[in-house]
């Protein structure tokens, strides 16, 4: 476990010595505060709206954050040569793929932090009260479908080639289930076969990650499930991301590296 906690708290220093995550988050506080400046809201309602538009820029941000951080990962250290070193110290590559995917996920967990801090300040000056455990519960989910979606770019860069075509992909693939993909099942009622048990089969494959999107609890000021039910959806979570690291190790352990 040394190692794998090595090479995550590298993955985290990575994170904070590149620019991407300070850009995002200036661009999600100037732009958070100059929309909530303007007068063309209603009074009543721009407390709402302020936090609509936070929490979207947030969730952006976060997607972007964790979708580049982590497909950039292991074709770097192929490209800059360091795997070699790295695998030689010993190191396993189950270990490389653990520790690459814990660091990006505690980085994930340091950017979200700051982000909803940011909102729960914006938040709070403008209906005067926090809501502290709401917030924190959306957060924890939060997290847990970025650990999906780490878990899935990391599956991502041991299959694509290019950074590129796995960032290009991944994003694709997470706006597909967020969009549309929890309207598979019902859709495939309405499909002639096979065309209803593919989609049937596709819906019960994918990783429902709309479970763990809450901005609009947070938005509405609803109650948000009780924590019983925010474990179960994180055991959901980790099932998924166990699933594409034990595919991410099968593959990376078969692949050869080239000098």
């Amino acid at each position: 476990m040394n190692s794998v906690f090595a090479i995550a708290g590298l993955v985290v220093k990575e994170l904070q010595r590149r620019k991407d995550f300070y850009v995002l988050f200036v661009l999600t506080a100037l732009l958070t505060v100059l929309l909530g400046s303007v007068s063309f809201f209603n009074a009543e309602n721009i407390a709402r709206y302020l936090k609509d538009i936070c929490l979207l820029l947030i969730w952006v941000s976060s997607l972007v954050i964790a979708v580049t951080t982590t497909a950039r990962q292991l074709p770097a250290e192929r490209e800059n040569r360091t795997i070699f070193p790295l695998l030689a110290k010993p190191v396993t590559r189950g270990q490389v793929i653990a520790g690459k995917f814990l660091g990006c996920w505690l980085a994930c967990g340091i950017a979200l932090l700051v982000f909803y801090l940011f909102f729960t300040v914006i938040s709070a000056s403008r209906e005067h009260v926090w809501h502290l455990v709401p917030t924190l519960k959306a957060v924890w989910m939060h997290w847990m479908l970025l650990g999906v979606l780490v878990a899935m770019v990391l599956f991502g860069s041991v299959v694509f080639t290019a950074p590129s075509s796995n960032t290009t992909i991944c994003f694709i693939v997470i706006v597909g289930i967020l969009g549309i993909g929890r309207h598979l099942h019902r859709v495939a009622l309405d499909q002639p076969e096979p065309v209803s048990t593919m989609l049937s089969v596709i819906y019960f494959l994918i990783p429902h990650v709309e479970w763990f999107y809450l901005p609009d609890f947070l938005v509405n000021d609803q109650n948000i499930a009780p924590w019983t039910d925010c474990l179960m959806a994180s055991l959901y979570g980790v099932a998924y991301m166990a699933a594409f690291l034990i595919a991410a190790w099968m593959r990376f352990r078969r692949q050869m590296l080239s000098v």
